[in-house]
């Protein structure tokens, strides 16, 4: 790997690990917001699944814009945005910080989220060390749940959560500087396949009549789905179970421990295996772990055990997913082709924390949300396993028939 892409994958791992680290903590505010402040789990829940929402359909226009101009100022913008939406959400407006929080933390997450980033990674990288190089940014996403969660959790416990709000929001204007070294904006020319390279509208059309890239779209649902569940119900279910406070802060932290693993585990698989099969099997495991932690005997034990297992689990099926938009369609329009199937992650993101926080307020209970969400891991499994990445569509993209 040449310097120029270093310099790209250090500054997307950075970024990621600072703005979706610190995201990923956000469920440590349920409790002592809900007790601080009397927001309701559903409230909270709400804003935390708008976050996605907005996200999901901003990240196909900060895609389309990034793909147009580059990707620096989208990212260093949303960067901005997504610091505006932590210092909001510590202000008390009678629950309505929650929303602007959850629009503002949206748009940032958008332009400085997984669709602009990693596919500045994704575009610069040669196609044979492409999943190498994805595997690398995501790893400091990784990095950064591992530290961003003690460093959440210390902070609520030192100076209450408001205080800590105002600190995280400082603390992700770190990222704005790292922003310039994603790379320069895409300069006009041929598409990989060769030939003159198609318009935004008629690549959009090419996708959408390709029977993978629509598989992929419905199957990543799943994955938000998943993830926002557990990242914001986790720590209120064990403290419902009458578990220590520092077992939900240890279990999203453990998550983040194994996820390092899992995403480098995951990069070495996609260079070797077709990643259909890493991701089919990925989803595979996700329903067994879901399973058995909803069968076995809730104890500190089996929370760290179910923690480790998602967490080999967590980011790996993002740069395989991008990697795999990259392989079918090749890099030129990648950030808002990988924004159009992230949208599909995040209307999962929304529905995921949303229903739990739903189903709680009126049964007391997420025991119905945690099948689903294993019921859904076996879906997701079914619908990767048919992906044809073999058959690239590179050639329609490129002008000439599919």
């Amino acid at each position: 790997m040449g310097r120029s892409l270093w310099i790209i994958i250090v500054s997307a791992g950075l970024i990621l690990g600072i703005v979706a680290g610190i995201r990923q903590g956000f469920g440590l505010f349920l409790l002592p917001m809900s007790t601080g402040s009397g927001v309701s789990r559903e409230a909270f829940a709400f804003s935390m699944g708008l976050q996605n929402l907005i996200w999901g359909f901003g990240a196909p226009i900060a895609g389309a814009v990034a793909d147009r101009y580059g990707p620096r100022l989208v990212a260093a913008a949303g960067i901005v945005f997504y610091v505006g939406g932590i210092v909001v959400m510590a202000v008390d407006w009678g629950g309505g910080q929650l929303l602007a929080s959850g629009f503002l933390v949206g748009i940032g997450m958008s332009g400085a989220g997984f669709s602009v980033v990693l596919s500045a990674v994704g575009r610069a990288a040669p196609a044979a060390q492409r999943a190498k190089a994805l595997a690398l940014a995501s790893f400091g996403g990784s990095i950064g749940q591992f530290v961003a969660l003690p460093y959440t959790h210390v902070l609520i416990s030192e100076i209450g959560w408001v205080a800590a709000l105002v600190i995280l929001g400082a603390t992700s204007l770190l990222a704005v500087p790292l922003a310039m070294g994603l790379g320069p904006r895409v300069e006009a020319g041929e598409s990989p396949g060769g030939g003159a390279r198609l318009s935004l509208g008629a690549a959009l059309g090419v996708a959408a009549r390709d029977r993978s890239f629509v598989l992929l779209t419905i199957g990543f649902f799943v994955c938000g789905f998943q993830l926002a569940f557990i990242m914001i119900h986790l720590p209120p279910y064990l403290g419902d179970q009458g578990m220590a406070p520092w077992l939900g802060a240890a279990a999203l932290t453990l998550v983040g421990v194994f996820n390092i693993a899992g995403t480098l585990a995951c990069g070495w698989l996609g260079q070797r295996f077709e990643k259909r099969l890493v991701l089919t099997g990925l989803y595979l495991m996700r329903t067994a772990l879901l399973a058995g932690f909803m069968l076995a005997p809730l104890t500190e034990a089996s929370v760290l055990v179910f923690a480790a297992g998602m967490g080999l689990t967590w980011l790996p099926t993002i740069p395989l997913t991008n990697g795999l938009v990259a392989q079918i369609f090749g890099p030129t329009y990648l950030s808002t082709l990988f924004g159009i199937v992230f949208l599909s992650h995040q209307l999962g993101g929304f529905v995921g924390p949303w229903l739990g926080g739903l189903a709680y307020d009126w049964t007391g209970s997420y025991a119905a949300v945690w099948w689903i969400c294993a019921g859904l891991g076996l879906l997701a499994a079914m619908l990767h396993w048919p992906i044809d990445e073999r058959r690239a569509a590179r050639p329609a993209l490129a002008g000439s028939p599919a």
